[in-house]
């Protein structure tokens, strides 16, 4: 081999190089300079944007699955850590192993218990964290208007749903490891050989561990390698295929403890067809698109759409899928790779949640904006490249800084949609009443908003929110539930048992329920009645308090003060707050020592 081809083999790819100087903008190797200036005052714009526009959500509460992570004793417990790595089922209603998610909300409720603004800081500096990676690999990776593309991720509202609800902290953190190894293998792939290209590469598969452990989506990792690869060489070879391969094995053995994981907990088959999961899939992928455009009318649960393998629309947008996939293929050599990677890495990190397998959440709906947090940065490459390339070729400067004019705005917009959007997620009441507005028939909304209702102490305005959410489903135990209680609130006590029966025939032995009826025969004075419930409620839900503080009050009202303060003593064991059972306790003792002095 002659030395000029030696030379030409080792000198680095063109988009490498533009890389190196798109990195030198932001990290020069001279601290102190106007550069490193430069970089420093983007690099804070960035935090800044990330941090501003979700500033309404510091204020905000715990809202709808929260609870999940509220009420883990795993989580209040200091042995607790231990179950959330080895005993996870512990966690109730939650069927997925993302230990590190939980171990999160384990080191918060030391620092600050349960007070929400802590956990929605955690939430918004991780999401500054991300969008400061996003900036860093769009670089490495010679996005034209790499720091535009990070501002737009960091104010684009269909973030908010995975910034601004804390549940969605597996987004967040699941990102953060995703990027990081990202960026890790991208060292790795600059210097593949020596010590160093060896750590870089440990690091990124350590990195995607830990991802697969805060939320498995971020499986398809390995394939964004590929996608990167080729957008900067033109091809992959055997080589890369090896080394990409242990991530490929790691990610598909999590993922496949965590689906059965799943399925042991919740298994589920909705009975979609091959045909019936393209629909789907192909129509996600430009619903998603298009709330990425114009992230307008965002419903957190949007309505299904009907499936069949008869209705052209659907075969529309299968085929509209396929043409934009060859147009981008067969117009590279003109184009360039860039937009069929972007839009190759849209569909393949979205591929997860396109109804090619059943998830819970296709009950509720086909699509969520929590789904495409990772995924949306491959359109945002596409589209804000090409404007800053089409801006770079204008003819006068003036031109160019209308341009910049215009980014501004864009970006204000969607920062003031997203500070909007963020508000929505305030408290349950706020979230439940938006997603009806938008979509009445969203499955459980009414229920919830009934719930939440309830919390803030309107009955009136729950019981109407239970008797839609029963209209809608009326095999919704919950939604009767409900009702009952605030029937009972409003002292409506015959209404309420009525409701409470009509929940229990639906699931006997469901503890709310049991209590609840328990509850609404003490206030009518059928006490002998409501003891059999409290103990029922009792055999459902040993831990509770509730029923042994209500049969104590129930024996209290029969004179059976010694019956009832062994209940009572049993409820402040369980629950030693309880300050009403505390007072309802000295009564009885008051009675016993009085019956003793006769």
């Amino acid at each position: 081999m002659s030395r000029r081809k030696r030379a030409r083999r080792r000198r680095p790819p063109a988009r490498r190089e533009a890389a190196k100087r798109a990195a030198s903008d932001s990290l020069p190797s001279a601290p102190g300079s106007r550069f490193a200036r430069r970089g420093t005052l983007a690099a804070l714009a960035l935090a800044a944007l990330a941090v501003g526009c979700y500033l309404p959500a510091l204020l905000a509460g715990f809202v709808w699955d929260d609870e999940v992570f509220t009420d883990a004793a795993a989580v209040r417990d200091w042995d607790g850590l231990w179950r959330i790595w080895f005993s996870p089922s512990e966690i109730e209603d939650e069927g997925h192993y993302w230990p590190l998610v939980y171990t999160s909300f384990w080191l918060e409720h030391k620092l600050w218990g349960f007070a929400p603004a802590g956990y929605h800081a955690v939430n918004v500096l991780l999401h500054a964290a991300n969008t400061l990676l996003v900036r860093r690999l769009a670089e490495r990776l010679a996005v034209p208007g790499a720091w535009l593309v990070a501002a737009v991720f960091a104010v684009h509202p269909l973030h908010v749903e995975s910034v601004a609800w804390i549940i969605e902290r597996k987004d967040l953190l699941s990102g953060l490891c995703y990027l990081a190894a990202f960026l890790a293998w991208l060292r790795f792939v600059d210097e593949p050989r020596g010590g160093r290209g060896g750590r870089h590469y440990v690091l990124a598969l350590a990195l995607f561990v830990a991802g697969m452990l805060c939320k498995s989506i971020v499986v398809t990792l390995p394939a964004a390698f590929l996608i990167a690869l080729w957008w900067e060489r033109g091809r992959v070879t055997g080589g890369d295929l090896s080394r990409v391969a242990p991530f490929f094995v790691v990610g598909a053995a999590i993922a496949a403890a965590d689906v059965s994981f799943y399925d042991a907990r919740e298994p589920l088959s909705l009975g979609y067809t091959a045909v019936d999961r393209l629909q789907i899939a192909a129509r996600a992928l430009w619903f998603y698109a298009g709330k990425l455009l114009w992230p307008g009318g965002l419903a957190v649960i949007y309505p299904h759409w009907e499936v069949s393998a008869v209705d052209p629309v659907a075969w529309g947008y299968v085929v509209a899928t396929v043409a934009v996939a060859a147009v981008l293929w067969f117009s590279r050599g003109r184009v360039g790779r860039g937009p069929l990677s972007g839009v190759l890495f849209f569909a393949v990190t979205l591929s997860p949640v396109l109804g090619f397998v059943d998830y819970g959440y296709m009950q509720f709906s086909f699509v969520a904006d929590r789904h495409q947090y990772l995924a949306g940065m491959g359109l945002m490459a596409v589209l804000v490249g090409a404007a800053v390339r089409g801006v770079g070729r204008l003819p006068a400067e003036v031109w160019r800084r209308c341009a910049g004019g215009a980014a501004a705005v864009v970006l204000a917009v969607l920062a003031a949609l997203t500070w909007r959007h963020a508000g929505v997620y305030r408290d349950g009441v706020t979230l439940f009443t938006h997603v009806v507005a938008h979509n009445p028939t969203a499955r459980g909304a009414q229920q919830n908003l009934g719930k939440a209702l309830l919390d803030r102490g309107r009955p009136e305005e729950a019981l109407a929110a239970s008797r839609a959410a029963a209209e809608q489903e009326p095999d919704d135990v919950k939604a009767h539930a409900n009702a009952g209680v605030a029937l009972i609130r409003m002292g409506r006590l015959e209404e309420a048992e009525e409701r409470l029966r009509t929940a229990l025939a639906l699931d006997p032995r469901h503890p709310v329920v049991l209590q609840n009826l328990a509850e609404s025969l003490r206030k009518q004075e059928r006490l002998d009645e409501a003891l059999g419930y409290y103990r029922a409620a009792m055999e459902a839900d040993p831990g509770n308090a509730l029923p042994h503080a209500g049969m104590g009050h129930a024996l209290f009202g029969l004179g059976r003060y010694e019956e009832a303060l062994r209940s009572l003593d049993r409820a402040l064991a369980l629950a030693p707050r309880l300050k009403s059972v505390r007072t309802m306790r000295d009564s009885a003792l008051s009675r016993l020592r009085r019956a003793g002095d006769r």
